[in-house]
C-alpha cells in the first residue's frame, strides 16, 4: 500500500473513531464546550477535537519521518564511506584485475577474424 493511501486511511480512521467515541463520551459525561460564552454543539465540538487529533497525528508523522529519515541517511553515509574506503585501499588490485580480465577475455570477433 502506498504511503499516501496509508496516511489517508489513518486520517479517516482517526476522524471516524474520534467522532464515534467522542459522541458517546460527550453524552456520557454531559460535557458542554463554550467558546467566548457561546455553547458549541456536540457535533462541532467533536469535529474540532477530530481536527486537533488529525493535526497531532500529522505532526507526529512528520517528526517520526524526519528522525527515521535522518537515521537512514546516516546509515547510507556510513555504507558509502566504507565502500569508498575499500575502493581507495584496493584500487591497485582492482586495476590489475581489470587489466587481466581485459587481456584474458574471449572475444568472438577476434576468433572469427583469425579463422
Amino acid at each position: 500500500m502506498s504511503f499516501l493511501k496509508s496516511l489517508l486511511l489513518a486520517i479517516v480512521a482517526t476522524v471516524f473513531l474520534t467522532y464515534v467515541l467522542g459522541t458517546s463520551l460527550v453524552e456520557l459525561l454531559d460535557v458542554d464546550i463554550y467558546i467566548h460564552d457561546k455553547l458549541i454543539e456536540p457535533i462541532q465540538a467533536i469535529s474540532v477535537s477530530a481536527l486537533v487529533i488529525v493535526l497531532l497525528v500529522v505532526a507526529a508523522l512528520a517528526i517520526i519521518l524526519s528522525v527515521f529519515g535522518t537515521i537512514i541517511f546516516i546509515i547510507l553515509l556510513g555504507v558509502g564511506a566504507a565502500v569508498m574506503f575499500m575502493v581507495g585501499v584496493f584500487w591497485p588490485v582492482l586495476l590489475v584485475a581489470l587489466v587481466v580480465w581485459l587481456m584474458a577475455r574471449d572475444n568472438k570477433g577476434d576468433r572469427e577474424a583469425h579463422s
